[in-house]
């Protein structure tokens, strides 16, 4: 070390008369290459504390379909469940490719589509209500069950935590299914309340709700090409806009 401290006290350079400034921009340009290296690290994925998360749900997309595997490009799922922004979009684009929804009536449609949009958690008595409804719309339900558990359950098998059954319980309620029902078939606004316990605002805030995700379906069947469920979903809409439940004003009503 002392030899070296020598050899280094001993070259011209430190005799240079502006050596100073020289050090000044060499340790300057030092601490820039260090901020630089620093903020790299910063920005990697490695240091994204969602990164892994993010990786999973790809995966899972990867695994639907909505997404090339390869590529990586959107695929026509993945366009299609891009029209909705109102409710759980994987389950509505599944419902549209599945072809279950061409079956129902448009009263029907609109009752299944409430279980996405209610927030109220449905009773057992309102559970065995289910029963009365027309025999599609019980397969339907059925089947809009199975669909939102089969997506739980992928989501686990990639290492998200998700529970199955609490994610069909978080992403569908049933409790105003028979309600908007009768309420597509013209029933009127008192009549229908005395089919639930939910309260007033909330079955008009799912139901002007629900008119904008009968819009979103109806884009989604214009990208899947499916003029027979765009044509039911305006009948739909149409069949839930009218009376109270729209009006701009209840004074004015």
């Amino acid at each position: 070390m002392r030899s070296h401290g020598r050899i280094t006290t001993s070259c011209q350079s430190n005799t240079h008369p502006n050596i100073l400034p020289h050090y000044k921009k060499a340790e300057r340009k030092q601490l820039l290459r260090a901020r630089v290296s620093q903020l790299e690290g910063f920005f990697s994925n490695e240091s994204l504390a969602l990164f892994p998360d993010f990786m999973k749900r790809k995966a899972v997309l990867q695994a639907l379909g909505y997404i090339d595997s390869i590529t990586e490009a959107v695929c026509l799922k993945g366009r299609i469940a891009c029209e909705v922004n109102t409710c759980e979009s994987l389950v509505v684009t599944e419902l549209v490719l599945d072809g279950i929804l061409n079956e129902l009536e448009p009263a029907e449609i609109v009752a299944v589509l409430s279980s996405l949009i209610a927030q109220e958690k449905t009773s057992d008595e309102e559970e065995t209500q289910l029963s009365e409804l027309p025999r599609n719309l019980i397969r339907c339900c059925n089947r809009i069950k199975s669909i939102a558990y089969d997506f739980g359950a992928l989501q686990k098998h990639h290492g998200l935590l998700v529970d199955p059954g609490d994610y069909v319980d978080g992403v569908l309620k049933f409790g105003l299914v028979q309600v908007v029902h009768e309420w597509a078939l013209g029933v009127p606004f008192c009549n229908i309340c005395e089919l639930t316990m939910i309260q007033e605002g909330s079955i008009v805030r799912c139901i002007t709700r629900l008119d904008e995700l009968c819009r979103e379906v109806r884009n989604c069947a214009r990208v899947a090409g499916n003029p027979t469920l765009y044509q039911k979903m305006e009948a739909a809409s149409a069949a839930i806009k009218r009376d109270i439940v729209f009006a701009s004003s209840l004074y004015v009503y």
